[in-house]
């Protein structure tokens, strides 16, 4: 595990293997530990950077509220340091919203972008509403929010089969200390609506969707790529595809990685 300052913040990051640089960002109450799994098959043939985002992992808190552009910018700061100066990005639900608002603001620095589990478009008035009701809630009893918020992630097929898995992932998420938590909620629902990088931004674009995904809605999710070149893999589980279809997704990255 390595560390840098960003405004008087230690931002972690690994850094892992040779090649074109792929950098993995993990979604809200996650941590870099997600990639575990991922990253020997990712860096035989690419250089694999992972990230804890702000107030996530060992990486510490900045503020009471936690921007995606914060985000992106602490992100810039650590490949400003490795010297890397464009890179494929996986994001996975929140960290597809900092991949987005860091394509947004370095357009150069991308080459390829993955979003699993995740969205271009802003939150609704509803999804906003389930913040706040989100920051009351861990504020009142912080190991029940993480307990319930955890197993609401996966399809409900998936919650017996992968009841280790997912008890590994609330203990993960239970290091995240409450400011951290809320600040992400904040800055989640206010970040704006990206749909236009779809659309316009040149590099290849993928969206890995769940089916049953208990957070994002498929069918309403997937009209954001109409008209566009964005490639669609759906798979038919839930919000945690990485858990969830491990080998399957392994090998649709690795597939979108290597084409030119």
């Amino acid at each position: 595990m390595n560390q840098i300052q960003f405004k008087n913040t230690n931002i972690a990051y690994s850094d892992t293997g040779k090649g074109t640089a792929i950098v993995l960002l993990h979604g809200f109450l996650e941590n870099q530990r997600m990639w575990d799994n991922y990253i020997n098959a990712f860096s035989k043939k690419n250089r694999v950077i992972t990230i804890d985002l702000l107030g996530h992992g060992a990486t510490e808190c900045m503020g009471y509220v936690h921007s995606m552009e914060d985000n992106a910018d602490a992100v810039h700061t650590v490949l400003a340091e490795l010297r890397i100066r464009k890179a494929i990005f996986v994001g996975h639900s929140m960290g597809g919203y900092v991949a987005l608002a860091l394509a947004e603001l370095y357009p150069d620095f991308v080459k390829k972008m993955v979003l699993l589990n995740s969205t271009a478009r802003a939150d609704s008035d509803e999804r906003k509403r389930n913040r706040d009701r989100a920051i009351k809630a861990v504020k009142h009893s912080f190991t029940n929010f993480i307990s319930l918020s955890i197993a609401n992630l996966f399809s409900e097929n998936n919650r017996e089969r992968l009841s280790q898995e997912i008890e590994n992932v609330k203990n993960e998420a239970l290091k995240t200390p409450l400011q951290g938590i809320v600040a992400s909620l904040e800055g989640m629902k206010i970040r704006p609506d990206r749909e236009v990088l779809l659309h316009l931004s040149p590099f290849p674009k993928l969206l890995i969707l769940g089916k049953k995904d208990p957070v994002l809605q498929y069918e309403e999710t997937k009209t954001q790529i109409e008209n566009t070149e964005v490639e669609l893999i759906s798979f038919p589980d839930g919000h945690m595809l990485h858990i969830e279809n491990q080998s399957e997704l392994t090998k649709v990255l690795l597939d979108f990685f290597k084409r030119i």
